[in-house]
């Protein structure tokens, strides 16, 4: 059978450009070895927010057992809180089947591989089937990273195993502080486990602004989490059921540090998941371990393209979105507006929420300008107030010379929700004064993002900086 487009994988960047694709008149399939929806919606972001979600609703419990006269003796089911969050992922992956059938695509469950002559060759239940298509989009998203001689899938696991464990786990060992190590920390934290991370870098979130990896070190700690910085694994064992880690600090190499636990996940990152997908065969090039692409998505081979976690741009979720509706009106041979990768908001839905657009402070001193940075704390913020959840800021970064706003780094209750905001003011290339002048209602937390601008601008009202 030919098709006009077939995309392998229907994670977020494909299942979104099969979609496109039919609305724009072309005969469309899409390939899915496992899952609707992929890992994002399987594995990661909507089982991920619905844990963090139960986790946040039992902080919020406990914080108020004397408000409302809670008896502090109740149990937590794990198993239920799972369960919930495999009902929100069918109810979402249930709404995506609906869209893929009354748009017309045709999903075809198997094993993928590219052939050449724009083909693809699908194994099913061990039937081998052959597609044409005038377009392939390779969508096929990452795979953690984990050494695996040490995984087994019950004591050292990654992300999808901790989103199904079957007991609370007294200790949990957590190598790597990116956004999954955060949020699983978060969790089971909440849930009652020990929880220890152990982070190559000298900062958790090495990624994030420095201000943000300082606060939040700072927080997790007081919740009684253990954090070692600066390390270096030396070995993993498991002995007597028990999951051991050695490592050392940078510094002190001669000092060994052993910790133990019940469970060891791994949080260091992902791989593009191109493996036995016929690249080679193709003549498709790959650096890095990433397909290369030009603007429009495409490979060096005519008919071919990629886009999502395969290519080298941000991995995440809203970024393939926008790359699936880009490739496709790109084929359709649309005039559509490449991505601004420089103005992709990142968030992380632990507890306070981090989120960020832009560059540093410190990339933004590297690049050569001169900053006006305002930050504003949300204690000071009425909303926070009422809400009982002070913790946190909202940090604007600005060039001084032309008022170009270069970064925000928020970190607090419910600042993925802020985010958008500055991501919409960037991208007009609005000015301070026209933020402090546009009325934000009261009391929001939105009002954090004008209160920041009045104090950048030299106007706080309700704030007073005590360094000043």
């Amino acid at each position: 059978m030919h098709f006009d487009v077939i995309i392998l994988g229907s994670g977020p960047g494909g299942y979104v450009a099969s979609i496109r694709s039919a609305q724009l008149g072309m005969k469309t399939a899409i390939v899915e070895k496992n899952e609707l929806g992929g890992i994002s919606l399987n594995w990661g972001c909507i089982p991920t927010k619905s844990i963090l979600n139960s986790a946040k609703l039992l902080q919020d419990i406990k914080k108020n057992i004397k408000l409302f006269g809670i008896n502090n003796n109740f149990d937590i089911y794990i198993d239920k809180i799972f369960i919930k969050s495999r009902n929100t992922v069918n109810t979402i992956k249930k709404r995506i089947y609906y869209l893929l059938k009354k748009n017309g695509v045709n999903v075809i469950y198997g094993e993928g591989k590219l052939k050449k002559g724009k083909k693809i060759e699908v194994l099913y239940k061990n039937k081998i089937k052959i597609f044409s298509a005038s377009n392939i989009i390779i969508a096929t998203g990452a795979t953690p990273k984990i050494d695996k001689e040490l995984y087994d899938g019950k004591s050292i696991i990654t992300y999808k195993e901790a989103l199904s464990l079957s007991f609370i786990p007294k200790t949990m060992i957590i190598i790597g502080t990116d956004s999954i190590g955060l949020e699983f920390s978060y969790f089971y934290n909440c849930m009652g486990s020990k929880i220890i991370l152990i982070e190559a870098s000298s900062l958790v979130l090495p990624n994030e602004d420095e201000d943000i990896s300082i606060y939040i070190k700072s927080y997790i700690e007081k919740t009684g989490v253990l954090v070692y910085t600066s390390s270096v694994i030396d070995k993993v064992f498991k002995k007597n059921k028990k999951v051991f880690v050695q490592f050392y600090i940078k510094n002190n190499p001669d000092k060994k540090i052993t910790l133990e636990s019940d469970i060891l996940l791994y949080s260091i990152g992902v791989s593009p998941n191109i493996k036995n997908i016929g690249l080679k065969k193709i003549g498709i090039n790959v650096n890095n371990g990433y397909i290369v692409v030009d603007k429009n998505y495409k490979t060096n081979i005519n008919g071919f393209y990629a886009i999502g976690d395969v290519i080298n741009t941000i991995s995440l979720s809203h970024v393939a979105f926008h790359e699936g509706i880009n490739c496709i009106e790109n084929i359709k041979g649309l005039n559509c507006q490449n991505i601004d990768y420089n103005n992709i908001p990142k968030c992380i839905y632990s507890f306070p929420e981090i989120a960020s657009v832009g560059i540093t402070e410190k990339e933004a001193i590297k690049k050569g300008f001169k900053l006006k940075i305002s930050k504003f704390p949300l204690s000071f913020l009425d909303r926070s107030i009422c809400d009982d959840y002070t913790d946190g800021f909202i940090k604007l970064i600005f060039d001084e010379k032309y008022d170009e706003w270069l970064g925000c780094h928020m970190i607090g209750n419910k600042v993925s929700d802020l985010i958008s905001e500055v991501v919409i003011a960037r991208k007009l290339e609005t000015t301070s004064e026209e933020i402090l002048n546009s009325v934000h209602p009261y009391p929001s937390l939105s009002e954090s993002i004008l209160e920041a601008i009045f104090l950048y601008c030299g106007k706080s009202i309700h704030y007073i900086n005590k360094k000043s």
